[in-house]
């Protein structure tokens, strides 16, 4: 297991060097959440127009109980796991390079960034998938998000994969009760 976490190490001292000052602007915008409003609104708005009144209340509830779920679940593996950022890390942080100001709470793993994203790119695929083709390049934001993670110095590729996987199972845990409801309710 220690091999595995000096493998995780490497990476993320290999991947958080790539990073560039004049980018740094960037990844720090992809980093923050308000920065993905604007997809929300309109996956929100795509969703009100293709949804009948009724149902579309009760996606919403779902998809307010999808993130709520992760985000939770994501704080208490941190408690659990009690796995140091790599910005709160001593051995680390005075050779890597951190972008945010402020890092974070003590503890990384999982990244709930990782695992919001792609639950919510897993649960609107899934959704709306059969009105457009477009919406698999969810998944390019979600990684997009995730990896920002790691450039600004927060996280660890494994803080981030398990953060995908865990999106994506409760992406599509979600979708699938709410799709059980609505064909009860129909």
């Amino acid at each position: 297991m220690e091999t595995l976490f000096d493998l995780d190490k490497s990476l993320f001292v290999f991947l958080n060097s790539l990073g560039s000052k004049p980018f740094d602007l960037l990844w720090l915008i992809v980093t923050n959440k308000i920065s993905s409003f604007p997809l929300y609104i309109f996956l929100l708005i795509y969703l009100f127009k293709k949804t009948e009144s009724k149902n579309f209340s009760l996606t919403i509830l779902v998809i307010a109980l999808l993130i709520l779920f992760t985000d939770q679940m994501s704080n208490f593996f941190k408690i659990y796991f009690e796995r140091l950022r790599p910005c709160h890390n001593e051995d680390l942080n005075t050779y890597i390079r951190i972008v945010k100001e402020g890092c974070g709470g003590l503890y990384g793993f999982f990244s709930a960034h990782a695992a919001n994203s792609f639950a919510i790119a897993t649960f609107f695929y899934f959704k709306l998938n059969k009105y457009s083709k477009h919406f698999k390049y969810l998944f390019i934001w979600a990684l997009i998000v995730s990896y920002s993670r790691i450039y600004v110095g927060v996280h660890y590729p494994i803080d981030i994969i398990f953060g995908i996987f865990f999106g994506i199972f409760s992406g599509y845990v979600f979708y699938s009760f709410l799709s059980i409801i609505n064909k009860k309710i129909k």
